[in-house]
């Protein structure tokens, strides 16, 4: 299961926030994302913790929500897998129908 995390402070460490999500069970990854230049041009931090059971990420999910952490509270909601099969056979389609589609246009010329 894939969890977003957000309004963290800056100074938050991925081992800090593995030991967090940890508690509730076995943590697969954690992604911190440091983005500096958003729009408000206010340097923010938030991640992606993808654990390996749905239960235990719910569990995170339901226990962390609100939780302060470094004088933040934190946002901690359920997010999209990170690779997804599906998808994948979605996008090949897509570039396939666009090969096609190039081809008949081709041949109608």
């Amino acid at each position: 299961m894939n969890i977003y995390v957000g309004n963290l402070p800056l100074e938050l460490t991925e081992d800090e926030l593995r030991r967090e999500f940890s508690v509730f069970g076995q943590v697969k990854s954690v992604s911190l994302i440091n983005d500096k230049y958003t729009g408000s041009r206010q340097p923010r931090l938030y991640a992606f913790v993808e654990m390996d059971s749905k239960v235990e990420g719910e569990a995170a999910v339901f226990n962390l929500k609100g939780k302060e952490i470094g004088g933040r509270v934190i946002e901690v909601i359920s997010a999209l897998p990170l690779s997804d099969n599906k998808d994948k056979w979605f996008l090949n389609s897509k570039r396939v129908s666009r090969y096609h589609n190039k081809r008949q246009q081709g041949h109608q010329a």
